[in-house]
């Protein structure tokens, strides 16, 4: 669905803002309550997939209200796990803390363990709450029907060759000197993925083909790894995830759309391969930022020859459903360059004639908007709108934190808040392990 490329260059200059407020006026549910969700889940009906939004991963509110929308979905209508932008071996360690598998723990003290940076996007007391919850829901629950919590992202090479090797070492030592080889071709790069980019630049052989090999052996032996059968998949998980951010790493340096392309791949990939793992009826709930989720053929990111899993699961999926979040202003966490002290930061008051902008002079207050009712307006217009990543500067996103897009075709259905506050990371500088006072945040 390549909305974008039917737009004429005269159109895609021109926002009707007025005509856009009038009908966002109409569409806007007011959002106060869990009761006031009643018609997203309405919507959401018996959807395979459903995908949750945030505009960026340092949002409070983003964070709470996708924990409340998850809370009817797991209990109303069945979904069997949750699947997020985050790091598998990271994601995998609180899926067995909510299903009580291993040693017993708090979820404070399995979130302080995601030490990749950025650490606040799951190592937060939003996450604390939510992880808390799930593991009280699972508790009367049969083993193979407890919720799961995984992760979808690809950049965890060494802590997933780091998990493969220990496993290995206790229940296959033929497979281990596989893995060895594979983890002995990274040795020389320190664990800095940088280096091993620029350098695969410069030699005829890369690392790929021990890494396929060892995918390859993992994949023929699995079977026979007997006991933990969600162990297995995760071993296999990790041999996946090391492959592609061998991958990821290699096309980092041939431009955003080539690596933005194999990582969200990979993140589909895994998606559907936790699907096929709980049964041809399972469902899944997905937690990423609104680049992955809102539907990349209706953006400008399509003129770049970019995809999406929100696009992906569209085109295999027909019961899809893609919900997007925004806000006016407000505050977030974040950093100013890669690898910076997180911070809280001072969100702006969004641009004119951006999409929160318009919200703003439409609604002024939280809102759920559903889309169907924009389409029928044929709002076919690109809009900017707003996105903040883990690296920010508020004072140059007037250029470059807006990404133009068909709104009413890049989801089903939108979450609007017109002021934000910053997330609870466990970990932020200088204020240490400060519990805020509104946790458990009605969860």
């Amino acid at each position: 669905m390549m909305l974008m490329k039917r737009i004429k260059k005269n159109e895609a200059e021109t926002v009707p803002n007025g005509y856009y407020i009038k009908q966002v006026k109409n569409a806007c549910h007011e959002l106060k309550h869990d009761k006031d969700l009643d018609p997203l889940i309405k919507r959401i009906g018996d959807a395979r997939i459903v995908m949750l939004g945030e505009a960026s991963h340092g949002t409070h509110e983003f964070y709470t209200w996708r924990a409340r929308i998850s809370r009817r979905l797991i209990d109303e209508q069945g979904f069997n796990f949750i699947a997020v932008e985050g790091d598998w071996p990271d994601c995998y360690a609180l899926n067995r803390y909510v299903k009580q598998y291993g040693a017993e723990m708090t979820a404070v003290d399995v979130l302080k363990q995601f030490n990749r940076w950025p650490t606040w996007m799951w190592a937060n007391w939003e996450i604390v709450a939510f992880a808390d919850w799930l593991k009280k829901y699972n508790q009367p629950i049969s083993t193979q029907r407890k919720i799961g919590f995984y992760g979808l992202d690809v950049y965890s090479l060494w802590e997933s060759m780091e998990v493969i090797m220990q496993y290995l070492k206790k229940n296959d030592p033929d497979a281990l000197a596989v893995a060895r080889e594979a983890f002995n071709c990274f040795e020389p790069y320190k664990k800095d993925e940088g280096r091993y980019a620029r350098a695969s630049r410069f030699v005829s052989e890369s690392c790929e083909p021990k890494m396929l090999r060892l995918l390859a052996t993992i994949h023929e032996k699995m079977p026979r790894y007997d006991g933990d059968i969600e162990q297995a998949f995760n071993m296999e998980q990790n041999a996946l995830v090391a492959v592609n951010a061998e991958k990821y790493y290699r096309t980092m340096l041939k431009g955003d759309a080539h690596s933005w392309n194999v990582r969200d791949s990979h993140m589909q990939d895994t998606l559907e391969r936790l699907l096929l793992f709980h049964g041809p009826r399972s469902k899944a709930i997905v937690w990423a930022h609104n680049t992955h989720i809102g539907d990349a053929g209706a953006t400008e990111m399509a003129d770049e020859g970019m995809y999406n899993i929100g696009e992906l699961s569209r085109r295999k999926y027909n019961d899809t459903v893609l919900i997007g979040f925004g806000t006016y202003k407000g505050g977030v966490i974040a950093g100013e360059y890669w690898g910076d002290d997180m911070k809280k930061m001072t969100v702006p008051e969004a641009k004119q004639d951006s999409w929160e902008h318009v919200l703003h002079q439409g609604a002024s207050h939280s809102c759920l908007l559903m889309m169907n009712q924009l389409k029928e307006s044929a709002l076919e217009v690109p809009i900017g709108h707003r996105a903040i990543g883990v690296v920010y500067r508020p004072e140059y996103e007037r250029a470059a934190n807006y990404v133009k897009s068909i709104i009413p075709f890049r989801y089903d259905a939108f979450i609007f808040i017109d002021e934000t506050t910053a997330l609870h990371p466990l970990h932020i500088q200088p204020d240490n392990l400060e519990i805020p006072e509104t946790y458990p945040f009605g969860i």
